[in-house]
């Protein structure tokens, strides 16, 4: 009698034991905000559950630091930028991407909607401040030379991350680096229209601003393609079900429930990937063209080389 309590006890834990989630750590490339919606979602509404995943969101002490975090193997998967994937591959570091958080750019050049900028080709003596240097220097470039200018009719200015209040304070007269999402939105809260001039419109190709990416030795791992599914899932809930993703997103971080970040919401969805497994490699090879053109980079590299697919991998 005790033998056959204790194999049906062993039996009844069995299931439990062989569904035990596959964790997975997650390095964003800031804090938690509306651009990290699908990932939120996909824990909220139990997609990673149902994938068998118990996926960890873990903002970074230092956001350049990710890349290398990923690579040393002290986080699965990190969020990143296409245009810096580039610079770390020629840098040696071991990264690939293997999906699409956000497939358009969101950096703008940004101005006040009533100063004297009207157009770029009125920024020729003008300051323009930015935060980080390196490709933003290179979008500058391309922007200005597609209105005749050069980079030396312009001050670059590095106003470290205070964008919005250099550009309010008249610290310069225009910004680089202000995401469409977020900055504009928050100059309308502080009182003030901001204009945007879109990088891809103005000479650099279209790329994807946000991009999953982990070390080439996990591409076979099955919980990727997993992780794309439920993230899918989610985005496509968003996207039908838009308000109810957002009272949920606020649920889970309620810090995060105000005027900006939900206008924030509403503005990013239309620029989820709704395929995140989906590679454009004419995208990727363009944009590794000019990042070579700009001398960021010493030679382009095979697209292959920094973007993969795992879906063959299930």
């Amino acid at each position: 009698m005790l033998k056959t309590i204790a194999l049906a006890a062993m039996l009844s834990l069995a299931p439990a034991l062989a569904n035990a989630a596959d964790k997975l750590q997650v390095i964003l490339e800031w804090y938690v905000n509306p651009d990290h919606a699908p990932m939120v979602i996909a824990a909220e509404n139990g997609y990673f559950e149902e994938a068998g995943l118990d996926v960890e969101l873990v903002p970074p002490a230092d956001p350049s630091m990710v890349p290398r975090m990923v690579a040393a193997g002290k986080a699965d998967i990190g969020i990143h930028y296409q245009p810096n994937l580039y610079l770390d591959h020629d840098a040696g570091i071991d990264i690939v991407r293997f999906g699409t958080l956000v497939a358009t750019p969101l950096n703008t050049l940004t101005v006040l909607a009533d100063g004297p900028v009207t157009d770029l080709s009125a920024l020729k003596g003008k300051k323009i401040g930015f935060s980080v240097s390196g490709i933003e220097d290179a979008v500058v470039a391309a922007m200005l030379q597609s209105t005749g200018l050069t980079r030396d009719d312009i001050t670059l200015v590095n106003v470290n991350f205070a964008l919005t209040q250099s550009l309010l304070s008249g610290q310069v007269d225009a910004t680089i680096g202000a995401f469409r999402n977020f900055e504009l939105t928050q100059m309308q809260i502080e009182g003030e229209e901001g204009k945007a001039f879109y990088p891809e419109e103005h000479g650099v190709p279209v790329y994807d601003e946000l991009i999953y990416v982990t070390r080439s030795d996990m591409i076979g791992d099955d919980r990727l393609p997993r992780f794309l599914d439920a993230v899918e899932k989610a985005t496509i809930f968003i996207t039908n079900h838009p308000e109810e993703a957002w009272e949920s997103f606020a649920r889970a971080y309620p810090d995060l429930d105000d005027t900006l970040n939900r206008q924030a919401f509403a503005d990013t969805i239309p620029r989820f990937a709704k395929r995140p497994a989906a590679s454009d490699e004419e995208r990727y090879r363009r944009f590794g063209a000019f990042m070579a053109e700009s001398g960021l980079i010493g030679t382009a590299p095979d697209v292959d080389a920094i973007s993969v697919s795992v879906l063959n991998e299930k």
